[in-house]
């Protein structure tokens, strides 16, 4: 953590929705004038788009069912918790891009799939900000938390997530239905040990809760929408955070537990933007007064 170079990152798992808080995020900086250099998980897997099939079907052949892009097998830990290391004491640090698709990859002449060369962040930044799926992951080598100032987690219940999911890869990725349940299987054991304890670490978390039949995730037709769901958000520290104007603010919220805020989930970028906006404030306040 570091008051001159502060470091802001959103994690979770693939289809969990850490996209929408980004976009969040991005409003806010855009509309306090602060100036972010954005990094993204993705550049830190360790292989490629090609690398990853062939190394898939490697382990699957040794006899390992569980290789995933969630694991450290197959993630550049070290280097991730070295460029927040370096950011959080320097204000720069190494970094590439993941080139997702035709569109991003074009202006680097380079295949979809593929990582651009690393190179710095530019100096002069007012802080880091990160999406993914590791900006809290500790392990028995790396703990990489420890140098994030505000870190938010993005868990809708497991059966949500893995709805969303299966609509995104099916339509926009054209995966079969059966090729995105046996990557949710692949995936279990590294979900279960490096992406749920990250939200323990977390200062914010945000579940989405449907209140509609998700029992069956794997024959949903349709993704529960925001107002079909409920939203929880869980305070690690609840000191400073004012409670009785997020309740005024969010209409028909209540607290379940003393740290805990439930409200409906159409109300989630508003509640994102009345958190978020004040912690901004505190974060770039601690900055310049650190100088």
């Amino acid at each position: 953590m570091s008051a001159k170079h502060p470091i802001v990152a959103i994690t979770g798992s693939s289809g969990a929705g850490t996209t929408t808080v980004m976009w969040t995020f991005q409003q806010i900086f855009r509309r306090e004038g602060v100036k972010a250099a954005v990094i993204e998980g993705d550049a830190y897997h360790k292989y490629d788009r090609t690398e990853m099939r062939k190394k898939m079907r490697e382990e699957y052949e040794a006899g390992n069912q569980h290789f995933s892009h969630f694991g450290p097998e197959s993630n550049l830990f070290e280097e991730l918790e070295q460029t927040f290391k370096s950011y959080s004491a320097t204000g720069t640090g190494t970094t590439r891009k993941y080139l997702h698709d035709e569109e991003e990859a074009a202006p680097y002449k380079q295949p979809p799939g593929t990582f651009t060369p690393w190179e710095e962040i530019p100096p002069g930044t007012d802080l880091l900000f990160y999406e993914g799926l590791h900006g809290g992951v500790q392990t028995d080598r790396v703990n990489v938390a420890r140098h994030v100032d505000l870190l938010v987690g993005v868990a809708p219940i497991v059966n949500l997530e893995w709805i969303q999911k299966l609509s995104r890869d099916k339509k926009s990725r054209g995966h079969t239905h059966e090729a995105v349940v046996d990557t949710i299987l692949r995936r279990m054991p590294d979900y279960v040990n490096y992406i749920c304890p990250q939200f323990s670490h977390s200062h914010v978390n945000f579940q989405r809760v449907p209140t509609v039949d998700t029992s069956n995730p794997f024959i949903a037709r349709d993704i529960p929408s925001a107002d079909e769901s409920m939203l929880i958000i869980r305070f690690r520290d609840p000191k400073g955070i004012d409670f009785p104007y997020l309740l005024s603010m969010l209409k028909d919220g209540f607290m379940s537990r003393a740290n805990t805020i439930v409200c409906p989930g159409g109300k989630m970028a508003l509640a994102m933007q009345l958190i978020f906006t004040p912690m901004i404030w505190q974060i770039m306040d601690r900055k310049k007064r650190a100088f």
